[in-house]
């Protein structure tokens, strides 16, 4: 059971953010500034990780010096604030279509990155190394075909809403804006993307110098809180953009400060320790699935066959990569084995 426990939480984390893409994208659309919102998110998870953090972690937590915390400080500008932030900005400039279908070109980054950190390797002569090729082209197919076709499109599940019509699907949005302007946009998105990317490789040799994962997510999400609240001022000076009221808005505040900033972050943070930043990477085409059919469900989004058929090939890609992780690791073990073998039989 315990060799299960990362694919279950990995799983679980890609349904937290698919509540996080519906629920923001309804407060977004009652006018929440998205740099208030980063803000307010990342003050509200560490509302909630601190006190813990104290309580459990003050008496074994490693020392924290100078070093790590300008590390970690560092890191969570890449990773939080510059990365969200630059991710929103190129959300005005598009349109959610192309925001969604680079989202999940995470994996590609991630292998990238992992590679060229030399945390992962593809070896292209064995099978577990072509499984893994070709998850990572299903997957950037996938990711091409979710932005670029859109083809007929379904009805949402369901039927009855409020307003007494249809929304269109953010696969049907058209931008007005300029050419020049929506490259621009698109270049925000896909280094915000890369910038994620990174971001979870880092983590990954962070956790090495400093394991303790609960003091590690809070001091991250302090430090995001912080810088964050300079960006929402330097940008958004609309005092009333800055208050609070019981809606959609707060409620979405609460969900991303809490369960995907709080909770997630520290699951995440135990699995890229269990498994990884790619095998956490890998899981990320599943939030569009589940976001597709929740939005549908809840948002009334029309669903294009091009986001099915996408959608398809990234989950396709998915399970690519985890059989060529897994074939890889069993060979590994096998390879210990016989080498423990063969250790034993010259001793005797």
């Amino acid at each position: 059971m315990a060799a299960h426990k990362p694919y279950v939480a990995a799983v679980l984390l890609q349904l937290t953010s698919t509540g996080y893409f519906v629920i923001s994208k309804a407060a977004f659309d009652k006018g929440l500034s998205t740099f208030v919102f980063i803000f307010y998110r990342h003050a509200a998870a560490s509302l909630l990780l601190a006190p813990l953090a104290v309580i459990f972690e003050r008496r074994r937590s490693p020392p924290l010096t100078v070093m790590t915390a300008l590390k970690l400080f560092m890191h969570a500008m890449l990773g939080i604030t510059f990365s969200l932030n630059l991710y929103n900005v190129g959300v005005k400039y598009t349109s959610a279509s192309v925001a969604s279908a680079t989202t999940n070109s995470v994996p590609v980054f991630t292998f990238f990155f992992a590679v060229l950190f030399r945390m992962e390797s593809i070896k292209m002569k064995s099978f577990s190394g072509v499984g893994k090729a070709l998850g990572v082209a299903l997957c950037l197919a996938g990711v091409v075909m979710t932005a670029l076709y859109r083809g007929p499109r379904i009805h949402p599940l369901n039927l009855h809403f409020p307003s007494g019509h249809h929304r269109m699907s953010h696969l049907d949005e058209e931008p007005a804006v300029s050419k020049t302007t929506w490259i621009k946009g698109t270049l925000f998105v896909i280094t915000a993307t890369m910038t994620w990317s990174l971001w979870l490789v880092l983590q990954g040799i962070l956790m090495r110098e400093y394991t303790s994962k609960l003091l590690f997510t809070t001091l991250e999400c302090l430090f995001a809180t912080l810088q964050s609240i300079f960006v929402a001022m330097a940008f958004e000076r609309d005092t009333s953009k800055w208050k609070l009221q019981l809606d959609v808005g707060l409620l979405a505040i609460l969900y991303c400060g809490f369960v995907v900033t709080g909770v997630a972050f520290y699951i995440q943070t135990w699995c890229i320790e269990k498994k990884g930043p790619v095998f956490l990477a890998v899981f990320t085409p599943l939030s569009l699935v589940f976001t597709i059919i929740c939005s549908s469900i809840f948002l009334g989004e029309m669903i294009s066959l091009g986001s099915i058929l996408g959608g398809l090939l990234m989950v396709g890609g998915l399970y690519c990569v985890l059989w060529g992780k897994n074939k890889e690791s069993v060979t590994c073990e096998a390879s210990v084995e016989d080498g423990n073998s063969q250790s034993q039989k010259e001793a005797t």
